[in-house]
């Protein structure tokens, strides 16, 4: 489906993210609601795979969206299947940084608690890819102020794609909402159907 996207969210995150809701809203205004999935994510990798894995057939060849530990698996899953990929702070490596983690968690959003195990952390590690190359079906939008993920390993790591980094921020990533035509453009939405948005009304 033309014009499709798939958005992924982060580490105990949910569809009631900022981001998530943003997006949301301004695919409901032009009409594209039904190409749009954003998948409360099972905790267990394997789990959000396999929920990512269907949504991908559903939506066609979608643009995937990542936030943080999200942009693992959009880049997992955009080298398996040759998608383009939007990576919004994204997390590297993350099965490294799970080891002080384990344990109880709890969801920011829903409350779900749940035990993060070193089988989290095996599955996480199993979906590593190398580093993309085609800086035609990626870009990497980061902030200099991400508090959770130091922005400079995902620089390096996807030096060869399309690098959007700003100073400050945060790790939700601050004015994401004014961001959102170059989103839509790089999904192959027409610049004519959203040019009559306020993007800062968001």
């Amino acid at each position: 489906m033309s014009g499709s996207i798939l958005y992924i969210h982060g580490f105990n995150s949910a569809p009631a993210s900022t981001k998530a809701c943003q997006l949301v809203e301004v695919m409901a205004r032009l009409g594209l609601s039904d190409q749009l999935q954003v998948p409360a994510l099972h905790h267990h990798p394997r789990q959000a795979i396999g929920q990512l894995e269907q949504a991908i057939t559903e939506l066609g060849r979608p643009l995937l969206v990542g936030s943080s530990l999200g942009g693992y698996y959009a880049t997992h899953l955009a080298e398996r299947h040759g998608l383009k990929a939007l990576l919004v702070n994204p997390a590297v490596s993350p099965h490294r940084m799970f080891d002080g983690y384990l344990g109880t968690q709890k969801n920011l959003y829903t409350d779900e608690t749940w035990e993060l195990t070193h089988d989290h952390v095996t599955a996480l590690a199993e979906l590593e890819v190398p580093a993309p190359w085609d800086p035609q079906r990626y870009q990497v939008w980061l902030q200099t102020g991400d508090e959770t993920l130091d922005y400079r390993h995902a620089q390096q790591y996807y030096r060869a794609c399309a690098l959007r980094i700003q100073a400050g921020g945060d790790h939700s990533f601050q004015g994401f909402a004014q961001q959102l035509p170059a989103l839509l453009s790089f999904a192959g939405i027409g610049a004519d159907l959203y040019q009559a948005i306020d993007f800062t009304s968001l």
